[in-house]
């Protein structure tokens, strides 16, 4: 079912989010509950910015980020925790000015929230281990990816671990 059927308009989406391994070794709460926190422990651990998108919502300016014309291998990990997001598999150029993915690399590695913020009706992706804003999913804008989905992600809220001597398809998308 796509993420935009009634799991995530109109209804509550159930809480099926388990933290990756990763997340676990990365401060996850007993029982893998995932990433516990207060506020002031957030604020020393990120930057200003950090702080402000990730646990704030916040959204870095389009074609300033790190990672929005990146085409090196490897997987995307949440900034804030170190679960693993995204892989450059499905990095795809969509020329929005952040990094776009046509899917995550685990549906239990993120969380879906219905986002009525600016006027706009969207959809919100965060970090499931952590509860991290990472940016916004969109669908049915006509690229030619598997899922007619874009992962639209701040490229603030992730870090990219490069995998040594491997090759990615970079095939543009059609539109």
């Amino acid at each position: 079912m796509s993420i935009f059927g009634n799991s995530i308009f109109g209804h509550k989406a159930p809480d099926t989010a388990v933290p990756a391994p990763e997340a676990a070794s990365a401060g996850s709460a007993p029982g893998g509950k995932g990433v516990e926190k207060s506020d002031a422990q957030w604020r020393e651990e990120l930057t200003p910015e950090e702080y402000r998108v990730l646990r704030q919502a916040g959204t870095e300016r389009p074609y300033t980020g790190e990672y929005w014309d990146t085409h090196t291998a490897g997987v995307y990990q949440c900034r804030a925790c170190g679960t693993e997001l995204f892989t450059s598999n499905e990095k795809f150029d969509s020329h929005c000015g952040w990094p776009s993915f046509w899917a995550p690399l685990a549906e239990g590695n993120v969380r879906y929230i219905h986002d009525r913020t600016m006027g706009m009706d969207r959809v919100e992706v965060r970090c499931a281990a952590c509860d991290s804003h990472l940016g916004h999913v969109f669908e049915g804008e006509g690229f030619g990816t598997p899922t007619d989905q874009r992962y639209c992600i701040n490229s603030i809220s992730i870090r990219l671990v490069p995998q040594e001597d491997a090759q990615v398809s970079r095939t543009e998308p059609e539109k």
